[in-house]
């Protein structure tokens, strides 16, 4: 049924353009500029496309674009889906088994987290380097169609090595002030309390948030190299950092951020486009 789903959204998009993109992108809170640096030959409201959700959080579009970015075909959500908002793992992982039906190899994914880590500051870039998974679902749940991806998914080298070292350049070269680190994904709505972020501190994560890691589940079981970055917009560690947090805080902290994640986005593509 998921694979039979996957085809017709497939179908009905190809319809529309004649893209054959080689990166899927994922633009998340404070991200959806990146849209302006993509030359569109094709925008669907994700309530046209066949078995689509529908994105329901302020700052997301709601929207899937195909075109090129600095001149490679790209497709890109302009809005992405949370365990949150009552979607099954499966429903909210959809788009990213359909980016890769039309031909992406490549998934780029990008998020606003806080920060469980001293060192980070707001504003500051978090290049993820591995995830830990404290969902209660897993998208891959269930039987398994082979024609999707192995039964048991190593993650051992989940995030691209080659990817993650040039973002890394690309933010030195540009005095982008960067990290790498981990991050803990949790099933929201709500922020964590200073126990939470306490027990993240300890488990070894620098990051937390809400999304991102099902994404990645799937596009590594379809076998897609991946990179994914973080931007903080609030502190959880230590304990005295930790300060009231609204949806609108996070928007504006990661709107000041927004035109260095484009930068790195951009150059990774201009790079990876032949990989």
């Amino acid at each position: 049924m998921l694979y039979d789903q996957i085809k017709e959204a497939e179908q009905f998009i190809r319809q529309r353009t004649s893209v054959i993109p080689r990166f899927g992108i994922v633009l998340g809170s404070g991200l959806g500029r990146l849209v302006d640096d993509i030359d569109a030959d094709e925008v669907i409201d994700y309530k046209a496309i066949p078995h689509f959700p529908v994105s329901t959080v302020e700052g997301h579009a709601g929207q899937l674009i195909l075109g090129t970015l600095s001149g490679v075909p790209v497709v890109a959500m302009a809005g992405r889906f949370h365990y949150y908002e009552g979607y099954s793992l499966k429903e909210a992982t959809l788009p990213i088994r359909v980016m890769k039906a039309l031909g992406a190899t490549h998934l780029l994914l990008s998020n606003a987290a806080g920060t469980v880590n001293p060192d980070h500051e707001l504003g500051d870039i978090v290049f993820i380097k591995d995830h830990i998974n404290l969902l209660p679902d897993n998208p891959l749940r269930g039987p398994n169609d082979k024609r999707l991806g192995v039964r048991f998914p190593d993650m051992l080298h989940t995030y691209d090595q080659g990817m993650l070292d040039y973002a890394v350049l690309v933010a030195t070269e540009n005095n982008i002030k960067a990290h790498v680190g981990i991050y803990a994904a949790l099933s929201g709505p709500n922020y964590e309390t200073p126990a939470e972020y306490n027990f993240l501190h300890i488990i070894g994560s620098d990051l937390a948030g809400m999304s991102t890691v099902p994404e990645v589940l799937v596009g590594r079981h379809a076998g897609m190299k991946i990179f994914a970055a973080s931007m903080v917009t609030d502190k959880g560690f230590p304990k005295e950092a930790i300060r009231e947090i609204s949806h609108d805080d996070v928007l504006k902290v990661s709107a000041a951020t927004e035109p260095y994640m484009r930068l790195v986005i951009r150059k990774l593509v201009e790079r990876f486009a032949e990989d």
